[in-house]
């Protein structure tokens, strides 16, 4: 994947949340684009565990450069929901949403790796959600959106076209169960033309 304008809005706001100690990772369209097909996008999704000692600081090191709302990013946190910021530049938008404090997402969250979402030898490396957790959260919000989405539906299957002989189907199948796409995951693997679908569930050690 290699689109400048996401690479520029992206950057600070990486730097800042390292800077911080928020952890995060990038999710959504951007990374099923940085694991399977590439596809363009005008938003970029991020998970964190952003907490309410981290906002003032975070709005001063980003405000000259985004649209940024501590009173929006504090309501959040609140709610355990998310917020966004625009970068002025680009217009791009960064929604962020705040990790819910429950067994799969603490989970995902320690299984963020870090990689480029360019192939120049210089590029810079940003915390991205991990292929398993990608495959998970897309089926989960095409769930949500009444199994209509086929962009979600397309970068499932670019995730597990691509990354096929490195997923851990085990974890894959011990989550689906647990966030309720078991159905979705096997009718996924069928689509892409995978062999070995999960048929039950077993056991899964974390």
């Amino acid at each position: 994947m290699k689109d400048p304008d996401i690479l520029v809005a992206i950057e600070p706001v990486a730097e800042a949340f390292e800077k911080l100690g928020i952890h995060y990772f990038i999710g959504g369209s951007v990374a099923s684009s940085a694991y399977g097909i590439a596809r363009s996008t005008m938003d970029v999704d991020m998970v964190s565990d952003l907490k309410t000692k981290h906002v003032q600081s975070l709005v001063r090191m980003l405000e000259s450069s985004y649209y940024i709302d501590a009173d929006m990013i504090l309501d959040a946190i609140r709610r355990c929901s998310s917020f966004n910021i625009i970068h002025l530049d680009t217009m791009l938008k960064i929604d962020v949403f705040i990790t819910k404090n429950a067994p799969y997402n603490i989970e995902a969250l320690k299984r963020r790796r870090k990689d480029t979402l360019d192939e120049d030898h210089r590029a810079i490396e940003f915390f991205l959600a991990s292929p398993e957790d990608v495959i998970l959260s897309k089926l989960a919000w095409f769930l949500l959106g009444g199994g209509v989405s086929d962009r979600q539906w397309s970068d499932v299957l670019g995730v597990l076209k691509v990354q096929k002989d490195s997923l851990d189907k085990e974890y894959l199948k011990h989550w689906a169960s647990d966030l309720e796409v078991k159905d979705l995951l096997e009718k996924a693997f069928k689509d892409a033309g995978i062999d070995n679908a999960p048929e039950t569930l077993t056991e899964y050690s974390i």
